[in-house]
């Protein structure tokens, strides 16, 4: 495994690891009772893990199981990404809730009647005092004045109630406006405002690209992950080429050391010097045409390998016939038996 592919790894397991926890949480969140919380974790991890391996799974597979299995990621992806927008949306709302329950209200004193009754007490004041207003002053002066006034004082009293409740309702929708303020998400707030849609619609488009790009990335991360291994740059596939077997058997010549009584001479250190050379040359007589043969090395000359067999004689190894010198020298007939020929006349001479 390269670097690369340990790296994708870890990075596609982290990623996966992630998934599926917004997974874990969301079917937690979803479900009522517990056996529904279980099985809603459970749909969840099967559909981000087989979101997440189902393209490297796939990259080899028939076209036919590659279309069907394509449809079934794309099943899969849209699944996993609702889950996971599930969660992003939740987990704002909780945000947004304990955000709003640092808010301090500072209460406003008020008699605790609404404005509408206020209002309507300050109506009938307003209708008897026009309607003392109206009267003669023939008898009872000094007492109509001081329901007037009375009247008056009321009417007043009502008026600074009814402020006191107008007070109270603009401190609470303010509160309220801070609440509201502080429930959305800073940055969702002001981006809503730009684009002039609702808050709630931008947290459903944000929680469903984070889902999204979560699960691209992990898939992305494990089709590198499990790609196959490319070889090494120095490494070339070589065909070697069908070599035919000898159709007789290549005896190999073994060097057997002289006796401690034999006396070497210059010719025997010449001759032992061509047994060496000897024994490395291959003939190509008895090959059949066609048949690929290395070409030798060292060609020893006739007068040599007789000097050799001669040799051989000598010590016991060898039997000085035809078939002996074939099979000693791995020959063909005729070969073998020019050289027996030559070795006839070595001897003679």
């Amino acid at each position: 495994m390269t670097a690369t592919s340990r790296w994708s790894f870890m990075l596609a397991v982290g990623a996966t690891g992630t998934a599926l926890s917004l997974s874990i949480l969301a079917g937690w969140q979803r479900g009522g009772s517990l056996p529904e919380r279980i099985a809603w974790i459970a749909i969840g991890m099967v559909l981000v893990t087989s979101a997440h391996l189902l393209p490297a799974l796939l990259r080899d597979a028939p076209i036919l199981v590659r279309g069907t299995g394509s449809l079934l990621w794309v099943a899969c992806l849209t699944t996993a990404c609702y889950g996971h927008g599930m969660f992003f949306l939740l987990a704002q709302q909780h945000a947004g809730e304990i955000r709003a329950a640092t808010l301090t209200t500072v209460g406003v004193p008020t008699s605790g009647r609404s404005l509408v009754a206020v209002m309507r007490d300050r109506a009938n004041v307003t209708r008897q005092l026009a309607f003392t207003q109206t009267q003669r002053c023939s008898r009872d002066c000094p007492g109509l004045q001081a329901r007037q006034a009375t009247l008056s004082a009321k009417l007043d009293a009502l008026d600074a109630e009814a402020n006191d409740v107008q007070r109270r309702l603009a401190a609470d929708d303010r509160v309220t406006a801070q609440r509201d303020a502080l429930l959305a998400d800073p940055v969702t707030s002001r981006l809503a405002a730009l684009l002039g849609v609702t808050v709630a619609r931008v947290d459903l488009l944000s929680g469903l690209a984070f889902a999204s790009v979560l699960e691209c990335v992990a898939c992305l991360l494990w089709t590198i992950a499990l790609r196959p291994s490319p070889a090494p740059a120095g490494l070339r596939t070589v065909t070697l080429p069908q070599v035919t077997p000898p159709s007789e058997p290549v005896t190999e010549v073994t060097r057997v050391p002289q006796p401690a009584a034999t006396t070497v001479t210059a010719a025997d250190k010449a001759t032992h010097r061509s047994k060496t050379v000897s024994s490395e040359t291959v003939t190509d007589s008895h090959a059949a045409p066609g048949d690929p043969v290395a070409p030798p090395t060292v060609t020893a000359s006739d007068d040599e390998i007789v000097t050799h067999l001669a040799l051989e004689v000598a010590v016991g190894l060898l039997r000085p016939t035809v078939a002996g010198i074939r099979r000693h020298l791995s020959c063909s007939q005729e070969r073998a038996a020019t050289l027996r020929r030559q070795l006839a006349k070595h001897k003679t001479a």
